[in-house]
């Protein structure tokens, strides 16, 4: 007995099944296919005898037919799923990306040669079929390419899924830039990834080589660039002086440039107006200068720190049109992150620092913070002494004035052994006349914040003390002489004994007004240290948000110093 012929039937109502099955009666096994979506999903799967297609259903199927040729030359994947996840339909873009000839039938990730799920999420397809809304993920191949996909289900008329549409991207350029950025921010990182104890322990000119050597190991292993060349801008000259220089010619090297737009070549250029130039053909150029036989293109940013040009950082090629905008891109990373290493490693003048600036860096870090430990030590003895005989007394004031007399001795000596000539610019840049002489008290338990402090305001001339806590510095602030009280009070939010909003009621005890400063760390305050002690009369703009720069540092300093000088202390 010969089995009955098996006719796929798609259908557009209910009605045209029932006519169907009793024109044909038992002459025919009869497959209900729903709608033409699953008709495709179906025809892929089973084997027929035949299709049965009615005139309405005959239209939606051709109308995907011709979706299907849309679809089939789009530069992205399209695929048609199942919901047994199972493809029955893939445009030609994803089988070009695929690892077998033909992936109907096949399921997604094996199409794809089981590529690492990145996220977001890692069962896109369940949760597309689960949830009734779309969901993305992103896939990782073996061959570092990278896929985004995005599942979104198909209803019938009742609202059931009926299969998944999934289209996908080759995002992987995006994905590779992405991971150059972060690299050169970790490289801008390490450039100066030094710890306080190993700068002090450096000279000025190990210095300058060990950020040549960093600079030219990532310029060449990350950015690929083998034609460098950096130059420094003198701030009174405007001449820019060579720190840097690997491929340019001897000549080309030492040729004298100066930041102006005219007759200095694209680096004069560029230092003169703050901004970036890309020359594509050296030949065509007019503000191009030759740094090495055979160059074609060049690439040129400036240097910028705090929003001023501070030297330039060019790069070349042989080949013309060598660099694109991303290539601009990354550079401007990088260069910020060079500017900022100068600034750090204080190599922001040409010339190097002398033996007399180096010995007063030596001293200052050597006894600065010890003497602070003196001071700490005695003011606590003070509080804590029970006898109150009057010649021990008077010896432990005279160690806080000879502790605080060492200190001015330090202060003196060192401005007549590094004269304005070898003290690098950053710190003869602004002599800010308010700051000689404050008396300014820092309390914060991290070492290298009271090390800064001595390091940024000692060169203005600020008398610096530190303390590790807020207890520590009210035995400071009582313990003074009456005519030497603190000008400005800075301290942390967040000290190990108590937080900002306490220390400045404990202060109000002593003190009338508070030349308080609060600090904190990217404006994390979770005491509300800071909006409690501004209704307790903190001042509007003593506040200071880490890290900050140096001008920040003076202008609220001046700022507190300035609006309590004139009203009498208690």
């Amino acid at each position: 007995m010969s089995q009955k012929p098996k006719v796929l039937c798609v259908l557009n109502h209910d009605d045209a099944q029932t006519g169907l099955t009793e024109f044909f009666r038992d002459a025919c096994e009869l497959v209900d296919a729903g709608d033409p979506f699953t008709a495709l999903s179906t025809v892929a799967d089973e084997h027929y005898d035949a299709v049965y297609i009615d005139s309405a259903a005959a239209t939606q199927l051709r109308h995907l037919v011709q979706s299907e040729q849309i679809l089939d030359g789009m530069p992205g994947g399209v695929v048609m799923m199942s919901l047994e996840n199972t493809i029955t339909w893939a445009n030609r873009r994803f089988q070009e990306w695929a690892t077998a000839e033909d992936v109907v039938g096949m399921g997604f990730y094996a199409a794809l040669g089981h590529p690492e799920i990145l996220g977001p999420d890692f069962c896109p397809f369940h949760t597309a079929l689960a949830t009734g809304k779309a969901s993305c993920s992103t896939l990782r191949v073996e061959d570092h390419r990278y896929y985004q996909t995005h599942a979104a289900p198909v209803f019938d008329e009742s609202g059931s899924p009926t299969c998944l549409i999934v289209t996908v991207r080759d995002v992987s350029d995006e994905m590779l830039q992405q991971q150059k950025l972060e690299a050169i921010h970790l490289a801008g990182v390490e450039l100066s990834n030094l710890t306080p104890e190993e700068v002090f322990h450096m000279e000025v000119g190990e210095r300058i080589e060990l950020l040549k050597s960093n600079i030219v190991h990532y310029i060449q292993d990350l950015l690929k660039f083998d034609v460098v060349e950096i130059r420094l801008l003198n701030q009174q000259t405007a001449r820019l002086e060579p720190l840097l220089s690997i491929g340019i010619d001897k000549e080309a090297a030492g040729r004298p440039l100066f930041a102006r737009p005219k007759d200095n070549g694209v680096t004069g250029f560029v230092a003169a107006t703050g901004k970036s130039y890309m020359c594509e053909d050296t030949t065509e150029d007019p503000l191009y200068l030759q740094a090495f036989e055979g160059a074609k293109s060049s690439l040129t940013v400036p240097l910028i720190l705090h929003d001023q040009v501070v030297g330039t950082f060019n790069v070349e090629s042989p080949e013309p049109r060598a660099f694109v905008e991303i290539d601009l891109q990354f550079l401007e990373i990088f260069a910020r992150d060079v500017a900022m290493a100068l600034n750090t490693l204080e190599l922001m003048v040409a010339q190097r620092a002398s033996t007399a600036q180096e010995s007063v860096e030596a001293i200052h870090g050597a006894v600065a913070l010890p003497v602070d430990e003196i001071l700490n030590d005695a003011v606590n003895v003070m509080e804590h002494y029970i006898g109150h005989e009057p010649e021990v007394v008077e010896r432990l004031q005279r160690i806080l004035r000879n502790a605080r007399d060492i200190k001015q001795v330090i202060h003196r000596v060192g401005r007549k052994m590094a004269p304005a000539e070898v003290v690098p610019a950053s710190a003869n840049a602004a002599r800010h006349a308010k700051l000689q002489g404050l008396r300014v008290l820092v309390v914060d338990d991290d070492t290298r914040v009271r090390n800064d402090a001595h390091a940024l305001l000692d060169r203005h001339g600020c008398e610096v003390e530190t303390a590790h806590a807020g207890g520590e510095a009210i035995f400071m602030v009582r313990n003074g002489d009456p005519g030497d009280r603190y000008d400005v009070i800075i301290a942390d939010i967040s000290l190990p004994d108590m937080n900002g909003y306490d220390f400045l009621v404990k202060l109000t005890e002593l003190v009338d007004p508070v030349p308080l400063v609060l600090m904190t760390g990217f404006g994390y305050d979770p005491g509300h240290s800071i909006v409690k002690s501004r209704k307790a009369g903190l001042h509007p703009k003593a506040v200071l948000y880490k890290p900050f720069r140096l001008d920040q540092l003076v202008e609220t300093i001046e700022t507190i110093s300035d609006a309590y000088r004139v009203m009498p202390q208690a």
